[in-house]
């Protein structure tokens, strides 16, 4: 048995209970991962409240680190006793331990704590796609990150900084401005005091920026296709703030021929090498030290429904972990 959060409901985050679940061996294709950090992330929030509708009851989070205990036929990456680490579908990483998939469960390097690995895989891989798989940004190209302090954001103002890329970064207080800041951004916007557009294009000396990336959704949307140069791409990528209301397609054209992406994690690693190969890139940033994993705080995992309510409100700068 081992203690899992579940809803039977979807709500706000008095719907999350703890409960006993079997745990069981592992089938083909299959590994029993026992969690010693779990990580969590917005997608987590949208599951609860039915923005992403769950068939109930379920399990949720996304991401964790821990020991393999047992592995299933046919799973050659991964063996007994290894420390592993995972971002991947189905949910149900808020636990002690669980069956799961082994095709996005990858080999943990032993520099990298367990704490690090749960707060790394979503939010890390979620960097190394937007940087390089969603469109080919080089050295001496500009983009604007929204929600720059999170722990998504901070990942990207250190990845941006090592690869000579200009990160713009959004932020809504000048304490999460100064964190970006401080973690690589070149420039950064409290956009509850700027106006953040006309501040782009002064930085930029009115081009714009190659990319934006935002994950705050209806909020800074609209206002972000005025910060890109023209045939630049709109990456959005999650709705903190709500979903992206319906775009019609003639405002990219007016704007200058805007590339629009909506892009989700779990289909770039739905293939095993792919994923496998995303996890070492962003590995190898981790333990060169370009990145630092920034870990700001720790909920017993009893507590889930805090850490949700700190999530929400905005109350939070990296990443957060919950302990089994």
């Amino acid at each position: 048995m081992a203690r899992t959060v579940i809803i039977e409901s979807h709500g706000g985050p008095e719907v999350l209970k703890l409960a006993d679940r079997p745990v069981g061996d592992p089938g083909p294709g299959e590994v029993r991962i026992r969690h010693h950090a779990c990580g969590l992330n917005f997608i987590d929030i949208y599951q609860r409240s039915g923005l992403y509708p769950m068939q109930l009851p379920a399990a949720l989070g996304m991401e964790a680190a821990g020991v393999v205990e047992a592995v299933g036929e046919g799973v050659a990456h991964l063996r007994p006793g290894d420390r592993a680490a995972y971002a991947a579908m189905p949910p149900g990483a808020y636990a002690e331990a669980r069956v799961m998939p082994a095709a996005q469960v990858c080999p943990l390097p032993d520099g990298i704590s367990f704490e690090e690995g749960a707060a790394m895989m979503l939010k890390g891989m979620t960097v190394q796609y937007l940087f390089h798989r969603t469109v080919p940004l080089k050295a001496g190209d500009t983009v604007l990150f929204h929600a720059a302090a999170g722990g998504v954001g901070l990942i990207a103002c250190q990845w941006a900084k090592s690869e000579g890329i200009t990160l713009i970064a959004t932020a809504g207080t000048d304490e999460k401005c100064a964190l970006a800041l401080a973690h690589g951004a070149a420039h950064a916007i409290n956009y509850t005091i700027e106006d953040f557009p006309a501040r782009v294009r002064d930085l930029t000396g009115g081009r714009g920026v190659d990319a934006v990336m935002d994950s705050v959704g209806a909020a800074t949307f609209d206002r972000s296709l005025d910060c890109l140069r023209p045939l630049g791409m709109m990456i959005s990528f999650g709705n903190a703030s709500g979903p992206v209301p319906p775009v019609n397609l003639g405002v990219l054209s007016a704007k200058g021929s805007l590339q629009l992406t909506r892009p989700t994690l779990f289909t770039h690693i739905a293939r095993r090498e792919d994923c496998q190969t995303m996890a070492r890139t962003l590995f190898g940033k981790v333990t060169s030290g370009a990145v630092k994993i920034v870990i700001d705080q720790r909920f017993p995992l009893a507590e889930v429904a805090a850490a949700h309510r700190a999530l929400e409100s905005r109350a939070t700068t990296g990443a957060t972990v919950l302990i089994p």
